[in-house]
């Protein structure tokens, strides 16, 4: 499940307006919206990479509901998609990209599909591996073991190369997620009205509603020039990190 992107911002502007301590506007919002997004989509790898060794040393829990590496694979769930790729024989491209919506974050598992002989995982390796390893005849690849290298695209998106040419290209895709957007119509009195038809909620999970919503205050405080409202929103911030790690 999602979180609200109303309420979130009806949060943020309550807890801001109890003292009268400043207000946000919808724009400034939207900007700190997408920035903490950003930034609790990006912890969950180094978060999960740490609770991962923790794992191998047996000092992790593997109940049902209490399992942090698994809550933390559950939040990637929703975006984690498998897709197809297109060649484009442009001269200079000749490689496979992704033209469907979204933004790719990582790439995963490669599957090249020939149609004359089957599917077959296709190793990912630098660019400078792969020009070494395509030149040597003991070591080139083949319909069977094909090889693959990645490159940004004419319009900065993900290309990947790979030898022998596949007639498809199937990627497990990692991406990220939709910018947030608290979209309004204005009222008789000049003042917002949320439009729930044209706004985008965050893409996280429920859980990490607290999350951002002290994040957010964290950057507001910048804002609104108020150190309490950063010290506070700081604080919170550790207490709930704390929380989910121990």
């Amino acid at each position: 499940m999602a979180v609200n992107i109303n309420t979130v911002y009806t949060t943020v502007l309550y807890i801001l307006n109890k003292e009268q301590r400043g207000y946000v506007t919808p724009t400034e919002f939207n900007s700190l919206a997408t920035q903490v997004q950003e930034e609790i989509f990006n912890s969950y790898f180094p978060d999960g990479n740490q609770v991962n060794r923790q794992n191998q040393q047996n000092t992790q829990n593997d109940t049902e509901f209490f399992n942090v590496f698994k809550d933390i694979s559950y939040k990637l769930y929703p975006f984690e998609k498998s897709v197809n790729f297109t060649y484009d024989n442009t001269p200079s491209v000749l490689g496979w990209k992704y033209s469907g919506n979204g933004t790719i974050y990582k790439l995963g598992e490669i599957i090249s599909q020939f149609t004359s002989t089957g599917d077959y995982i296709t190793q990912l390796a630098s660019r400078k591996d792969y020009e070494q390893i395509i030149r040597s005849k003991l070591t080139a690849p083949t319909i069977k073991f094909p090889l693959a290298y990645t490159t940004d695209g004419p319009d900065e998106s993900v290309l990947i190369k790979v030898s022998p040419k596949p007639d498809n290209l199937e990627v497990n895709c990692l991406f990220k997620p939709v910018e947030p957007v608290w979209n309004f119509t204005t009222g008789s009195l000049g003042q917002y009205v949320y439009n729930a038809g044209t706004s985008t909620n965050f893409e996280l999970d429920i859980s990490e509603q607290t999350n951002i919503i002290t994040g957010i205050l964290k950057y507001a405080g910048v804002i609104i020039n108020d150190p309490t409202i950063i010290q506070t929103a700081m604080q919170e911030a550790v207490k709930v990190e704390q929380n989910e790690k121990s």
